[in-house]
């Protein structure tokens, strides 16, 4: 499967963004997909994940309550929907996709750029 990120961008901090993460090659119902984030200098770290088919989602505590992964799969799309941005959530947003027998993520998209301004 081929993911294309998208949607990233400048904004204010308070508002809000929504990232897609276009597939190709295969169904993202197929997969688990995931997205995560590396700011400047950090390590990448996991914000959130959709189970096959968007059975269930599950966030990083740092985006719990502002941030909702959503699939939609005549589109084979996922997105991230991004509210309350705080300078904090600057950093570059990779999708991932996880198949039903791989203990990791083994498909990335090329990542979609955050910045949070004050």
């Amino acid at each position: 499967v081929q993911l294309q990120a998208s949607g990233g961008g400048l904004v204010q901090a308070g508002g809000s963004l929504r990232l897609s993460c276009a597939a190709s090659g295969r169904a993202v119902s197929n997969y688990e997909m995931g997205w995560f984030r590396q700011a400047p200098g950090k390590e990448r770290e996991f914000v959130g994940s959709i189970t096959r088919r968007g059975g269930s989602t599950s966030y990083a505590d740092s985006v719990k309550g502002r941030f909702t992964i959503s699939s939609d799969n005549t589109k084979n799309t996922v997105y991230l929907q991004m509210n309350n941005l705080k300078l904090e959530d600057t950093a570059v947003y990779y999708c991932a996709a996880r198949s039903l027998v791989a203990t990791q993520y083994g498909y990335w998209g090329q990542g979609t750029q955050v910045t949070v301004s004050s």
